[in-house]
């Protein structure tokens, strides 16, 4: 995602969708209903898929990159697999197969709206997968290398380390170091 998404209302003021989500999320901010903030809570993830499908409908031709896969109807339903099963054992001819193209096409495809050929998106797909799980420091490096696809620990380390430039424990240790860095203690009050 870009760091920034901007939206205007189209010209003539009606905002559609967007502009009643609003709406109705000022009404709920304000009355302070109970369930209000589920209520929020649901409006804000509409208003974001609103926001993303507004943007994709902006971007130039030209643009590359996930979301600009995303608007291909071929190269959408291909990242939406990957997406959905990314620990299975995705081929360009499985892909190309589900999707309704041929291998050679949908390569060319996906690389000229992606900006990389799709194993190597899948590739870092894992790893961003992987990079989570690693995060939350529970899950053992075995379990993180057979959900994201790899069929043993060394492959994933070897491909962990190939694509991010250190192994994965040593990846967790380093987060591990850094948060225990950024802690900050209280000072004990004096007596």
């Amino acid at each position: 995602m870009p760091p920034i998404i901007k939206t205007g209302v189209p010209q003539g003021g009606d905002a559609g969708w967007l502009g009643q989500f609003i709406r109705v999320a000022m009404m709920e901010s304000a009355d302070k209903r109970a369930g209000g903030e589920s209520v929020l809570a649901k409006l804000s993830e509409l208003m974001f898929i609103e926001v993303v499908r507004r943007h994709l409908e902006a971007l130039p031709p030209e643009q590359a990159g996930w979301l600009a896969g995303l608007r291909d109807p071929f190269v959408g339903k291909a990242l939406s697999l990957m997406h959905a099963k990314p620990a299975r054992n995705w081929t360009i001819e499985d892909l190309a197969k589900d999707v309704g193209l041929s291998r050679s096409v949908l390569a060319e495809r996906f690389a000229d709206l992606v900006g990389m050929p799709p194993m190597q998106y899948l590739a870092k797909w894992r790893m961003q997968i992987a990079s989570g799980l690693l995060t939350g420091g529970n899950t053992n490096i075995a379990k993180v290398a057979a959900e994201t696809g790899y069929g043993s620990e060394a492959a994933f380390s070897c491909a962990f380390k190939k694509l991010v430039g250190v192994p994965p424990s040593a990846w967790r240790h380093r987060l591990e170091s850094d948060a225990a860095a950024a802690t900050v203690r209280e000072p004990t009050p004096a007596a």
